[in-house]
């Protein structure tokens, strides 16, 4: 019989490499916090609670340009927008398992998560249902360690840093390692060059209202493709 807590060890072995991004990505997110007014303590439970590295950057640039609530509210919510297309596509997999168990696992949800899983579900197609979840969380608990605790350190002990790291590479690292392999049909790709093109073209707008806008835009786009894609498949 399978072990179903094998899966769990393929996940945490499997991000792993991830995380040469993810800690670096999470110490700017807690210099950059501190670095615009908010308490080491807030940064952290920020990074907690919103456990979204985009969404918290862009929340933190809007709240050093004196931005209303409700527009860092907004834009929050539009950039993790894509986590709605990310549960549609994992559904069918986790179908089988409790509703409480599935709302339970969206809550750690992140897009390492989800290009890791939806990968070994296709590439292993016969994993039970107990197995998907296993893998699953086992891709979420270094991340779940990680990512508040990075941000933490950069918090706490930011001015530490030396700026010779060139901490930065680790934004574009991470997102970059996660396109590549989930780029892997049309409506996929569309959705990478339309968001990633107008999201160069449109830096230059207030509030990072560029990165919406391209997020919005490339995420529209795949939804077409994808629905033109699946009527053709059924003609």
């Amino acid at each position: 019989m399978p072990n179903p807590g094998r899966p769990y060890l393929q996940g945490i072995r499997d991000v792993l490499p991830m995380l040469l991004g993810v800690l670096p990505f999470g110490l700017i997110t807690g210099v950059t916090a501190v670095g615009v007014g908010v308490k080491p303590i807030d940064a952290t439970v920020m990074s907690v609670l919103m456990y979204a590295g985009a969404s918290q950057l862009s929340v933190l640039a809007l709240l050093q340009d004196g931005a209303a609530v409700a527009v860092m509210v907004l834009t929050a919510t539009l950039i993790n927008l894509r986590h709605i297309m990310y549960s549609a596509s994992l559904a069918p997999w986790l179908k089988p398992l409790r509703a409480t168990t599935r709302a339970a696992m969206s809550a750690v949800m992140v897009d390492q998560v989800y290009a890791f899983s939806l990968l070994r579900y296709r590439r292993q197609p016969d994993l039970t249902p107990n197995q998907r979840r296993n893998y699953y969380l086992g891709v979420a608990t270094p991340l779940i360690i990680g990512w508040p605790g990075s941000t933490a350190v950069g918090a706490f002990l930011g001015a530490q840093v030396p700026p010779s790291w060139q901490l930065d590479y680790a934004i574009p690292l991470v997102f970059l390692a996660l396109l590549a392999p989930a780029v892997t049909d049309r409506p996929s790709l569309l959705a990478a060059v339309i968001g990633g093109t107008l999201a160069w073209a449109l830096q230059g707008l207030p509030y990072n209202l560029g990165l919406v806008v391209a997020a919005t835009a490339g995420i529209a786009a795949g939804a077409l493709a994808e629905t033109q894609v699946s009527k053709k498949a059924q003609a």
